[in-house]
C-alpha cells in the first residue's frame, strides 16, 4: 500500500511540475485517481525550434514525422521541424534523404539515448539542416515517416 501511495504522490508532484498552463485535479491515494487536464494548445511563445545534429547510436531507433521543412541557403539545404520530448529520451538518431528530378524524400528517426532514466512526457519542438545533393528548386519535399 505505501508503494501505492509514493507512486500515487510521485505522480501528482510530476502532473503539477510540469502542468503549467494545464490544470491538475490531484486527489490523495485513498481517495481516487490522479488525473491532469491536457492543454488545450502551445503557447505562442514557446520560442524558436531547438537546433540539434543526429547523434546516432540510440536505442529502438524509429521514424518520426516532421512538420515543416524550408530551404534555406538558396536551397541547398532544409532547416526541418518537428516536435519531440526532451533529451536524453528523445534523440535524433539519423536522417536519410532520398532525391530524384521530382523530389526530395526526408525521414527522421529517433531513438531513446543510451543514458536515458526515467523520462518526462514534455514536448519540445526542434529543427535540423539536412544538406541536398543538388538545389531544391521546384521539387517537392515528401516526409518519408508518412507512409
Amino acid at each position: 500500500m505505501r508503494t501505492i501511495r509514493r507512486t500515487a504522490a510521485t505522480a501528482a508532484t510530476l502532473l503539477i511540475a510540469i502542468g503549467g498552463a494545464a490544470s491538475a485535479s490531484v486527489a490523495s491515494a485513498s481517495t481516487g485517481p490522479v488525473s491532469g487536464t491536457p492543454a488545450p494548445h502551445l503557447p505562442a511563445s514557446a520560442g524558436p525550434p531547438a537546433p540539434v545534429k543526429p547523434r546516432g547510436g540510440t536505442v529502438d531507433p524509429h521514424k518520426v514525422r516532421w512538420t515543416s521543412a524550408k530551404p534555406i541557403r538558396n536551397g541547398r539545404y532544409l532547416r526541418v521541424t518537428w516536435w519531440s520530448g526532451v533529451e536524453p529520451c528523445t534523440v535524433l538518431d539519423r536522417v536519410r534523404v532520398k532525391e530524384t528530378r521530382e523530389k526530395v524524400t526526408v525521414t527522421l528517426y529517433e531513438g531513446r539515448g543510451k543514458d536515458a532514466q526515467m523520462c518526462v512526457m514534455i514536448a519540445v519542438q526542434k529543427s535540423t539542416i539536412v544538406k541536398l545533393k543538388a538545389p531544391l528548386g521546384d521539387r517537392k519535399v515528401i516526409d518519408g515517416a508518412v507512409r
